[in-house]
């Protein structure tokens, strides 16, 4: 049965697929759907920056706008928080440049960034990823003060991120369509990797125009002459479904809240985790 499972998710034709359900999702007619979608996924409309009536399809209630204030961010000055809503799926340290997943299954930093350069910063460092299901908030947020560097953007494919996907195929992360965006932050530099998914047509940038695929072409790398001050807890991009986030840290950087398991439910504004050096303060 997973052999199979793993065969119709490989044959499928993802971009085919995202193309037509997007289409509909961004339709007129797609918004007789969103009261049943909201009362399906048990989503909190108290928590929504606006009425559910105001939305004029299915793509614009997926990357809602939430009111802030019912998200309380972390501001202590070396916290490090969560970009986003959801559900941890893994978490611990980069042991040579490799991230262990679940159930034994592992891929390289250099494999998800798409770039060898970058990958060396993280060599040794920790990482945290966050699943978006269909039912959370899908923005993405700064976990920490800093200057956005640069971003990447990788063609690939599109398979579920679900846990079905995870299960089924191997080293998916490094697989599918992918935004990197780079933070020079006090505690070295952070990686915050937007995955893609079937349905996720596009990963849209508040700091950039929105990033188009090219799947035929070649992975885009842009650096910005003078870096992007942001805030902790600044949009940095959305999703138009759910997805999956990954925050890649730099070695002995910081020191990632214990709390925190495979399965832990978080919200935006979450701390996640301190500087090192906030932590060597407080012990001496």
């Amino acid at each position: 049965m997973k052999i199979f499972l793993k065969y119709l998710l490989f044959c499928l034709p993802h971009h085919a697929l995202t193309y037509l359900i997007g289409s509909f999702m961004k339709s007129g007619i797609s918004k007789y759907a969103i009261n049943t979608y909201a009362r399906i996924y048990g989503i909190d409309m108290s928590n929504v920056e606006k009425p559910i009536h105001e939305f004029k399809n299915l793509n614009e209630f997926f990357k809602r706008k939430i009111k802030l204030h019912v998200r309380p961010v972390d501001r202590h000055i070396d916290s490090f928080v969560s970009p986003a809503d959801g559900t941890v799926t893994q978490t611990g340290q980069i042991e040579n440049g490799t991230l262990i997943q679940a159930k034994g299954e592992s891929y390289t930093v250099e494999g998800l960034l798409n770039d060898q350069e970058k990958a060396l910063g993280f060599q040794n460092g920790s990482f945290m990823t966050i699943y978006l299901s269909p039912k959370d908030y899908h923005r993405v947020h700064a976990p920490i003060d800093g200057s956005i560097t640069d971003y990447s953007y990788i063609p690939g494919r599109l398979y579920p991120v679900n846990k079905l996907g995870v299960n089924s195929i191997k080293g998916i992360f490094t697989k599918n369509e992918r935004v990197a965006t780079y933070l020079n932050t006090g505690s070295g530099q952070v990686a915050i990797v937007k995955i893609g998914a079937l349905i996720v047509g596009s990963v849209q940038l508040a700091y950039q125009q929105q990033v188009e695929r090219s799947h035929k072409g070649k992975p885009l790398k842009k650096a910005f002459k003078s870096m992007i001050p942001i805030d902790k807890a600044d949009e940095i991009g959305h999703f138009e479904f759910g997805s999956t986030v990954t925050l890649l840290f730099e070695e002995n950087q910081i020191s990632l809240e214990s709390s925190l398991k495979a399965g832990s439910t978080i919200k935006m504004g979450q701390t996640l985790g301190y500087r090192v050096k906030r932590l060597e303060r407080k012990i001496n």
